[in-house]
């Protein structure tokens, strides 16, 4: 067990970032030591919110009018304009604390996780990659659960100390970071939020997608079927965990909400909107607290 432990923090020490005080988080304190390698930043998809393919096939050819390409940009650009707006807004009222992503790995939550920490001018995480760089790989990280899953738990505590300390991250936090109420405690250093899918979104997502779920989790070589199985247990051990979120996203009510029928047509601007509003009400509400509790 400690072995393990000396191992994760040989790993975190082994690649520092220092923050300058000009970058966009300069509100770090200079004694503030990430010790894990910053991710390159790939590009998140869009979804098109219009599509040919949406008109009713059985339509006369009279009544299908093609959309043009222009107008799905125009309507991608004033979305993308309009989350960054948002984002403006809720910074200063956020005031550099950290987000923290809780729910089943998907694209569409790591995509919502790069995206805020674009608009929001913070640093992006995903603490399984953390724990699997830490422990030495992915496979390494597997067979340590196997094999000695209090010290794999204690990996994952140790991650979450280190980003809970910090401010200015949005955080996709994985499953573990739900077990125990140790870990719950680190999450709630800063907002936490359970991004809910359907579980045939996920699944979709593992068969198709190849999403990189934890190798210790599920299995993505799986068919259909198996996947779902897989997902659904999962699902029902962490679900109470999910459920300590200071707020909930659903993507089937934004969906709703939007009047939307395919969930495929929510896209991740769609959601960061839902994100950043939740937000914004939890801030008002800590500051009203906060203020309620001043004394006379």
């Amino acid at each position: 067990m400690e072995k393990a432990t000396t191992s994760v923090l040989w790993q975190m020490n082994s690649t520092r970032l220092l923050l300058p005080s000009t970058c966009c988080c300069s509100s770090f304190q200079s004694s503030s030591i990430l010790n894990f390698p910053i991710p390159t930043s790939v590009p998140f998809q869009f979804r098109r919110r219009l599509t040919n393919s949406s008109i009713n096939s059985s339509s006369s050819p009279d009544a299908i009018f093609p959309i043009p390409s222009s107008v799905t940009k125009v309507a991608a650009a004033d979305l993308s304009l309009a989350v960054k707006k948002k984002a403006a807004e809720v910074s200063s009222e956020l005031k550099g604390s950290s987000i923290f992503l809780v729910g089943m790995k998907s694209s569409l939550k790591t995509n919502l996780g790069k995206l805020l920490a674009d608009v929001l001018r913070y640093y992006y995480f995903d603490s399984d990659s953390l724990v699997e760089e830490a422990l030495g790989g992915a496979s390494v990280a597997k067979s340590l659960k196997e094999s000695d899953e209090t010290s794999f738990y204690e990996s994952e505590t140790e991650v979450l100390k280190q980003l809970s300390s910090m401010g200015r991250l949005v955080v996709c936090a994985g499953n573990d970071a739900v077990q125990n109420k140790t870990n719950l405690a680190l999450v709630r250093h800063g907002i936490s939020l359970w991004i809910d899918l359907p579980l045939d979104t996920v699944a979709r997502d593992v068969t198709e997608d190849q999403s990189p779920f934890p190798s210790s989790d599920i299995s993505t070589s799986g068919s259909y079927p198996e996947v779902m199985d897989e997902l659904a247990a999962l699902y029902n051990k962490y679900k109470d965990g999910y459920a300590t979120a200071d707020a909930i996203i659903s993507l089937q009510k934004v969906a709703t909400r939007l009047g939307y029928e395919n969930l495929d047509d929510v896209t991740t601007e769609d959601v960061a909107l839902e994100v950043l509003g939740e937000v914004e009400k939890l801030t008002r509400v800590k500051k009203m607290m906060e203020e309620a509790a001043r004394p006379f």
